[in-house]
């Protein structure tokens, strides 16, 4: 079948469903597009190329090794600008050949690839090789048109090959999986080299090869690369559970054992499933359609639940694996477009839709019921892909609508002055100081097709296939010279039923206009009516431990005791918290261990229920010119004086930093402070007496900045401010909490624009005001090890807002259950856990879902958290 005809669902646009949208507002809208690429593109040029990223809060380029680690999320930097090439085809396809042909000669004076540094084989093949051989397309297309890069001689190409062989060494090993990182001067083997010993890696990054290295052997005419790829397809495609034709999440790259064996269509697994599709289009092969059909026979007999789509394990595939999806599985809807099967993909695109409008953008990953489940958004564009697949398959106006939607959003709540910055918590609207280049890949190609007419389009894209990574790779390869297929598919899996609803007539999917809205009826009321979770079941007749651990006293000398007989110990941390560890066999009998293994299930099940009730990160909001309320500060509540939450309007006003800083005596500056906000330090005296002398002195709320150098709360976990003790009802003014990196950027803009206005609250406001803030359901951290004889639980006198990132956990030999937790004389307010972002992985269930979490051994939780935990430690080693 020729892959051409693939793509004559794309053709044609049906009749128009509902009020159409004028072509004056469509262009409007594309002109938007593009002065928002402007934005972003320029302010990268401006503050941070040559550097990888830009940082666009600090306003200057993110480069590996200066900046603090942020663990696997930092493969993907190189040194080698990556965000000037993951956007060159971007530049042309947005008719701006000028700043193309600058941004050519650029990378071919600047950029270096033999950097002594490890980046990941997945990102550095979809984002370098796949940047330089869209860029390569685009300037053989412009050279052919006979006006512009005249001066070209495939420069991108060899460059292209360069980088290709130096991903190459990657794949030696027995399976021909390639491993997860490599050295780009020394490869994978020796000392120098500081990789090659890695095991595992996931299916999306073996399995997102193809495309890439397929295209650099046919323009090279060198078939090593292909014949790469094709083996690592071959090996998964071998892998895969029989009985259910599912692959899972990670694999042993020697043994090809599976790790996980978790199976779905998001995070881990997304773009194996793309690339076999995509390769079949691209390449002609017959083989990749066979295999691509048999495996999503499969996801729709198992893991789509309209309009749900649920991870399943592979060898049991009626059971679910998680209660919870993440945000990279938008993109499925847009591959069932170019797979034919369009009543689904409207399905599953409403209700992520409903999802966006409920909370502004997607959160990382979101409940069954559709709550906040990880709360980060880092500008990823996969919803946007699937509603320009969706608007060209229906020509249903409403995707024109969702479109302008995303725009909207991404103006009024990522907007900064600097470029776009990713969303840390889509609650609250802070931000996080990154913008990733995939943005400026991905999200405005998308963007701009959905708006844009044909005579808008330097090129007809119909003749282009598009990466993972949005990168524009010509169907003409599929007839240039190549290596001889692989394996071919056993008889029984050629059967006909396989090319069905492969190439299909979209006006006869759709002879009646209002199919596509009858769809989507039922999902949006879905969406809008969902509920609250029960409680958690509580098994009858379970037995109470002598103290309870909600009237647990860190200074109460009879609970210290009471806790010592039953196994359980205090751990003063150097950072101030307190942690609980029990060990069964130091308790003074069998019971009161039994009675200390109670306690800590107790614990977690206060710290799960607390965390419904206990208040989300607040916002400092720097509204005043030049920031104009578009740089939004992540800040911890105190558990005293005014709750933002209740107040429509929070609390505005300038900024002034208080003498002395550390705000322990009385304010010497108080003539300045009053009717102002004031800033101290954190130390030397508790949070209450430092609220306590500035509203003395005339403050309206306070900002507390911490004293540690070089904390974040990208990397530490936020907290409330506890009280000192007494009664704190006589503090009526609001106090949040900034951690150094934040604390500072609020400083500078002080130090250099003298008058700061800030605004206080509970979320971000106005760019628009929110539509709707739901309470989050995000699990709390757990860790564990490989002993089952003791359990530990931390505690804080701050209560964590966020996870604490794989990085910063604490190293034990027992098992470890980090619930950062207040400790007041009265009570243990619980963790709201947000994990840090990683990719690829599978994980169990969220904490709050389940529904009989008292009847489990502690064991069991600390299996399900673990692998909670895991889950978001790999959630970036496919793609960001």
């Amino acid at each position: 079948m020729a892959p051409v005809l693939f793509l004559l669902m794309l053709s044609g646009a049906l009749c128009s469903l509902g009020q159409a949208m004028s072509r004056e507002e469509k262009l409007r809208l594309r002109n938007q597009v593009v002065e928002m690429f402007d934005h972003a593109y320029q302010n990268y040029m401006d503050h941070a190329y040559p550097a990888d990223e830009l940082m666009p809060l600090t306003c200057r380029g993110r480069v590996r090794g200066l900046e603090p680690s942020r663990g696997d999320v930092d493969d993907a930097l190189g040194k080698f600008s990556l965000t000037l090439i993951d956007t060159l085809d971007t530049l042309v396809l947005l008719n701006k050949t000028t700043e193309f042909e600058v941004a050519v000669r650029r990378v071919l004076k600047d950029v270096r690839l033999d950097n002594d540094i490890v980046v990941s084989v997945f990102e550095t093949n979809i984002r370098v090789l796949g940047g330089l051989l869209g860029g390569h397309s685009m300037a053989v297309m412009l050279k052919e048109g006979g006006q512009h890069m005249q001066w070209y001689q495939d420069e991108l190409l060899y460059m292209a090959k360069d980088i290709g062989l130096r991903l190459l060494p990657a794949f030696n090993t027995s399976s021909g999986l390639p491993y997860p990182r490599v050295n780009l001067r020394y490869g994978v083997s020796g000392p120098a080299s500081r990789t090659g010993t890695e095991t595992d890696t996931c299916t999306a990054c073996a399995g997102t090869i193809i495309l890439e290295f397929a295209a650099l052997s046919r323009f090279t005419g060198d078939p090593v690369f292909e014949t790469h790829a094709r083996r690592a397809m071959d090996f998964l495609w071998e892998k895969r559970q029989r009985n259910s034709n599912l692959v899972g999440t990670t694999i042993n790259i020697h043994s090809g054992e599976w790790v996980r064996r978790d199976s779905g269509v998001g995070a881990g697994i997304d773009s194996y499933y793309e690339y076999l599709l995509k390769a079949y289009i691209l390449l002609g092969d017959d083989m990749f359609l066979e295999r691509f059909n048999i495996h999503y026979a499969s996801i729709m007999k198992y893991i789509s639940q309209p309009p749900l789509l649920l991870d399943v394990h592979i060898h049991k595939p009626l059971l679910p694996a998680r209660t919870w999806m993440d945000s990279l599985l938008a993109f499925f809807p847009g591959l069932q477009v170019l797979k034919g099967d369009i009543r689904p993909a409207i399905e599953t695109h409403e209700m992520l839709y409903q999802v966006t409008k409920k909370h502004n953008f997607l959160p990382e990953a979101f409940t069954t019921d559709f709550r906040v489940h990880w709360a980060q958004h880092p500008l990823r564009p996969e919803f946007a892909e699937s509603t320009y697949f969706l608007y060209k398959a229906t020509g249903d106006p409403y995707y024109l609508e969702a479109g302008r939607t995303i725009l909207d959003n991404l103006n009024r709540f990522a907007r900064v002055p600097c470029g776009f910055a990713a969303m840390k918590d889509v609650r609250t609207g802070s931000h996080e100081d990154r913008m990733d280049s995939f943005f400026l890949a991905e999200m405005f190609k998308y963007l701009f097709l959905l708006f844009a007419e044909v005579e808008d389009i330097p090129f007809d894209v119909e003749d282009y296939i598009f990466t993972t990574e949005a990168h524009l790779l010509p169907l003409s390869l599929s007839a240039a010279p190549h290596s001889s297929s692989s394996n071919r598919t056993s008889q029984e899996e050629l059967d006909d039923s396989n090319f069905d609803w492969t190439c299909p007539n979209t006006r006869l999917l759709f002879p009646d206009p209002a199919y596509p809205r009858n769809l989507r009826e039922p999902i949006r009321t879905a969406v809008d009516k969902s509920c609250p979770r029960p409680a958690p079941y509580r098994e009858p007749g379970m037995g109470r431990p002598p103290l309870r651990a909600q009237d647990f006293m860190a200074n109460n000398p009879e609970h210290l005791e009471l806790l010592r007989r039953m196994g359980v110990s205090l751990i003063h941390l150097k950072d101030g918290r307190v942690q609980l560890v029990q060990h069964a066999t130091q308790a003074v009998s069998a019971v009161a261990a039994e009675d200390g293994v109670r306690f800590m299930q107790e614990m977690m099940e206060l710290s799960s229920q607390q965390q419904k009730e206990q208040l989300p990160p607040r916002a400092i909001q720097i509204v005043s010119h030049p920031f104009s309320g578009r740089v939004v500060l992540t800040a911890g509540p105190a558990q005293f004086g005014t709750d933002l939450s209740k107040s429509s309007t929070g609390v505005r006003g300038f900024v002034i930093v208080a003498e002395p800083y550390s705000g322990c005596t009385e304010i010497t500056n108080a003539e300045y402070v009053q009717g102002h906000i004031a800033i101290l330090q954190r130390g030397q005296c508790m949070f209450a007496e430092k609220a306590r002398h500035i509203q003395k002195a005339g403050a309206i709320g306070g900002i507390v900045v911490d004293d540690n150098e070089g904390s974040s709360s990208d990397t530490a976990p936020l907290f409330q401010m506890a009280g000192d003790g007494r009664n704190t009802d006589d503090v009526t003014m609001p106090l949040l909490f900034l951690f150094h990196k934040e604390g500072n950027i609020l400083l500078e803009a002080l130090k250099e624009y003298r008058e700061v206005e800030v605004l206080m609250s509970d979320k971000a406001r106005d760019r628009g005001e929110e539509d709707c803030l739901t309470e989050a359901t995000t699990p709390t951290s757990f860790e564990s090890t490989t002993q089952t004889q003791t359990s530990t639980v931390e505690l804080d006198e701050s209560v964590s807002q966020e996870e604490v990132p794989p990085s910063q956990e604490t190293s034990q030999a027992e098992e470890v259950i980090p619930t950062e937790a207040e400790v007041s004389p009265t009570e243990v307010a619980a963790d709201s856990a947000q994990p840090k972002e990683e990719r690829d992985s599978d994980k169990r269930d969220e904490a709050e879902g389940h529904t009989d979490s008292s009847s489990q051994s502690v064991d069991e939780l600390l299996a399900d958290w673990r692998e909670d935990l895991e889950a978001f430690q790999q959630m970036e080693k496919d793609e960001l």
